[in-house]
């Protein structure tokens, strides 16, 4: 986020996980990261790596394991919620945790991402439903179950 210019990552650059994120999922995830390629310098982001169950932890360490000798240069981001950091993935790399506060304002990063998201030439999509024709947008309800 330096500059407008730098891409948003790509689908291959992140995994969401929950705790139904399969084994097979965070294998082929940690394989892209650890395993060298092509590919350029990309950053690997794994977002709620504290939701995989033990199971999946388990075996995603012990692949991180065998496959981090492959690659010394490998860039892996694993972001936790603070308040589950005795979970597995967050207790197995706690010597490198670092506690993360956002070092640029909001007003800057909303620019950023609507860089990013805004349709350039509107037409009859469905980024016209959204504010100044983003491709994007957040519906929330203090209501559940309402539709949206």
């Amino acid at each position: 986020m330096n500059s407008p210019k730098q891409p948003l990552p790509t689908f291959d650059e992140v995994l969401l996980c929950t705790p139904q994120t399969t084994a097979e999922q965070v294998g082929l995830f940690l394989r892209r990261c650890l395993i060298p390629c092509s590919g350029g310098e990309k950053i690997y982001t794994m977002l709620y790596a504290d939701e995989l169950s033990y199971d999946v932890s388990c075996r995603a360490e012990e692949l991180f394991q065998r496959l981090q000798h492959y690659n010394s240069a490998y860039r892996l981001i694993i972001l936790c919620n603070c308040e589950r950091e005795h979970s597995y993935i967050p207790s197995v790399f706690s010597q490198y945790k670092v506690h993360m506060i956002p070092q640029r304002p909001l007003a800057e990063i909303q620019r950023y991402l609507q860089h990013h998201y805004r349709v350039a030439q509107p037409s009859s999509s469905a980024a016209s439903v959204f504010k100044d024709n983003m491709c994007v947008g957040i519906v929330s309800s203090k209501r559940a179950g309402v539709g949206k």
